[in-house]
């Protein structure tokens, strides 16, 4: 696809008008998709698909427009129809203030090969592992590419082998427990590994469960749980236009507050699934500091956002939000955090998180899935339901006792119109209390 796409785009920049500016963005994959019920196959296909946006620009004027690509000689003609309809837009659209986008050339080309297996062979590799036990998930894998070409010259592609297969085991009713192995390298023994501890997990469930009065209490956040605080934040925490407007979630970091000197999270796009490049053709840094050691870093500024504040656009998408998002690993050893936690909440996941305060970091949400009491270090039971409400700068500042040694890879789980190249790399977190309200 990567030859087929640059030779379309040289033919199509070679029928522009003087004036005339062309950018390009590709994004397409080859997957394999299989829905489980009952550790059986309830759902399964495959999909090829390539979407082409192409800009065209003149004049300090813009016109867009996406299509599908059919991947062979009827490209061409369609991209020429599309040039054709650009340009009658392009002549009836006012000035864009904010238009902005890279002048300087800087190709790239990165393809990583993963170790994925047949679909097939997940099917018996998963039927193998949860043998008799309830187990629904979805399982995602296959090749993503991105690519970026303009009439300048500029020539980028990612392309990157991943799977994601992401699940639960149910007992009865509201009880059960969430897992998910995703990454670049397929290892049967991982899978029957983690389906084997989910197992185990849904033994103590089978418990009678412990009602907890409202009240502080000792929690230790699962990498999972700790994913659906920092995605919170992603919405528009690190955001240059955010911060400009004052709607930022991180607005009193502006002014001086901190989290804790153990907090530093950042954008890793080496580290992740996302490209080195974004759809304006900016090429990303390796890493953004977004907070490092408690302070506020840099913030994610998009194109329109340089232009119009006057700022140097680091490679964020349109919306500024991080793709490849990472926080630094703590000192505290997995097989230790029951026993550091001592007496308290063992929380698995968590869902359902909005801002109760967003000027002051305030959030809300549910526990779900598999959340524990723990006492003297040792898992007693089930609990039900719990909503918490608490502050950032408790959760991660005054109240955090420690991080995990070891991260967990978190690839995004979404597959609407394409699947997602976003991803998390988080320690698990031991929170002195935190705040439940019901």
């Amino acid at each position: 696809m990567k030859t087929h796409y640059f030779q379309l785009i040289d033919a199509l920049c070679r029928e522009l008008n003087t004036g005339e500016t062309l950018l390009s963005h590709l994004s397409g994959e080859s997957s394999d998709f299989v829905r489980f019920n009952h550790a059986r196959v309830r759902q399964a296909g495959s999909v090829a698909q390539r979407r082409l946006a192409l800009r065209l620009v003149r004049e300090r004027r813009q016109a867009s427009a996406n299509v599908a690509l059919a991947g062979d000689g009827s490209d061409l003609a369609l991209g020429r129809s599309m040039l054709v309809k650009l340009r009658e837009v392009l002549s009836q659209l006012p000035e864009d203030p904010w238009l902005l986008y890279p002048e300087d050339v800087q190709s790239t080309s990165s393809e990583r090969r993963g170790a994925l297996p047949r679909a097939e062979d997940v099917v018996r590799q998963v039927a193998r592992a949860a043998g008799d036990a309830d187990l629904v998930g979805f399982y995602a894998a296959g090749t993503i590419s991105r690519g970026f070409a303009n009439s300048l010259g500029q020539r980028n592609w990612h392309e990157v082998d991943t799977f994601n297969f992401d699940w639960s085991l149910h007992l009865e009713g509201d009880k059960a427990v969430k897992e998910g192995y995703a990454g670049f390298d397929w290892d049967p023994a991982v899978l029957e590994a983690k389906v084997r501890e989910c197992a185990e997990r849904l033994e103590l469930m089978a418990k009678p469960s412990k009602t907890l009065a409202p009240g502080e209490y000792r929690t230790y956040l699962a990498p999972r749980a700790l994913e659906e605080v920092t995605g919170l934040l992603e919405l528009d925490a690190f955001s240059a236009r955010a911060r400009k407007t004052r709607q930022s979630a991180l607005l009193r970091m502006e002014h001086g507050e901190r989290l804790s000197p153990q907090v530093s999270i950042s954008e890793n796009i080496e580290a992740g699934v996302a490209p080195s490049f974004q759809e304006d053709g900016y090429v990303r840094p390796p890493q953004v500091a977004l907070i490092a050691k408690g302070a506020l870093g840099e913030p994610l500024v998009s194109a329109r956002s340089a232009r119009e504040y006057g700022l140097k656009a680091n490679g964020a998408n349109a919306r500024e939000t991080p793709e490849a998002i990472e926080m630094a690993p703590g000192a505290l050893d997995d097989e230790d955090v029951l026993a550091a936690l001592d007496t308290g909440l063992y929380v698995s996941n968590l869902w359902y998180l909005n801002f109760s305060d967003k000027p002051a970091a305030r959030m809300t949400g549910m526990t779900r899935f598999a959340t524990f009491w723990v006492e003297n270090g040792r898992i007693s039971c089930p609990v039900t339901p719990l909503r918490f409400d608490d502050t950032l700068y408790r959760m991660l500042g005054e109240k955090l006792a420690g991080l995990t040694r070891s991260r967990e890879l978190l690839l995004g789980t979404s597959t609407y119109d394409e699947r997602s190249t976003s991803s998390a790399r988080l320690p698990g977190a031991l929170l002195e209390s935190l705040r439940f309200t019901l």
